[in-house]
């Protein structure tokens, strides 16, 4: 059977046909819908800056972490000069984020406002204020907020372990705790002494709760007291120390602290962003990150998630700011 002369030429046929409509159908298509594909989005790029609460900082810096491998392009720089410290420079339009161990006081809301700095407080987990003694420490079992209080007041003359009590032994008694620009010591002060920032001057002072972990660590006469997280990752270098608020000894734990009967010395944990620097993408989008990574981080680094529905909260109160 002969082969026909068409079916040698019918490809080429074909495709000089397709090749005509297609330029036929780019001619005639209207301007500005060449591509209709949607436009790559931008990779984030700039910076996040963040100081403040030296409690808040492990947190901070973990989600700092998580957030670079999401997005290299974005560089996010945590300090930790104390709450008091943080707010200082935040209020001066110094730093995206704030965090903060306490809510934030009159006076540094009076300062955002001559700087015209606006802001939301956000909520991002709970902490248990952790008192702490050397593990060489056999006496201490537990101490009331009142013992608290004659040992870390203003003019206090206590010096000696049989100061707080006759039956402990007169070994000297030396005190650490966190510095006057730091929240964790507004907290401590005004649950303990009554009134905030008030205690005595003579005491082992540091806004890194590292240096009085290994002061505490290193004296088996010591005292100390900082956040939770920082407890945790060195409990085998402290002994904790129950405290009883009224109902009898009990010591900070995720479910006492969680609880609320780890009473009066837990506490909430905040951020603050500006609402100049949320209008940025990269400021936005950390937020946004921070907020939806919080109640995992926080219990990775020693703290306790919120509710689920004030995370929700939270993130309601960003998106509308």
């Amino acid at each position: 059977m002969p082969v026909s002369t068409l079916s040698f030429r019918a490809p080429l046929f074909v495709f000089s046909l397709l090749l005509l409509a297609a330029c036929s159908q780019e001619a005639a298509a209207p301007a500005g819908t060449e591509d209709t594909a949607a436009p790559a989005t931008p990779a984030l790029a700039g910076a996040v800056r963040l100081d403040g609460s030296s409690t808040v900082f492990p947190i901070a810096e973990a989600i700092a972490e998580e957030f670079l491998a999401a997005s290299p392009g974005v560089r996010v720089t945590v300090g930790a000069s104390g709450t008091g410290g943080g707010f200082s420079k935040f209020m001066a339009g110094e730093t995206d984020i704030n965090n903060a161990s306490r809510p934030v006081k009159p006076e540094e809301i009076e300062l955002g406002k001559t700087k015209g700095v606006e802001y939301v407080e956000l909520a991002v987990a709970y902490d248990g204020l952790s008192v702490v003694v050397n593990p060489a420490n056999t006496f201490v079992d537990f101490l009331t907020i009142a013992e608290l209080k004659l040992i870390w007041e203003p003019g206090s003359t206590v010096d000696s372990w049989n100061d707080v009590r006759p039956e402990w032994p007169d070994q000297p008694l030396r005190l650490y705790g966190a510095g006057t620009d730091s929240g964790t010591f507004d907290y401590f002060t005004e649950v303990v002494t009554g009134k905030t920032g008030a205690a005595r001057p003579d005491y082992t002072a540091s806004e890194d709760d590292n240096i009085l972990v290994q002061g505490v660590a290193g004296d088996e006469g010591a005292l100390g007291f900082f956040g939770f997280a920082y407890y945790e990752a060195s409990a085998d270098q402290l002994k904790l120390v129950p405290i009883d608020g009224g109902t009898g000894p009990l010591a900070p734990s995720v479910a006492t602290i969680n609880d609320g009967s780890y009473s009066p010395l837990s506490r909430p944990l905040f951020i603050y962003v500006s609402k100049s620097s949320a209008a940025r993408p990269e400021v936005r989008a950390f937020v946004d990150f921070f907020l939806e990574m919080a109640p995992a981080i926080a219990a990775d680094v020693g703290y306790v998630s919120l509710p689920t529905e004030m995370y929700e909260a939270g993130k309601s109160a960003f998106a509308k700011f």
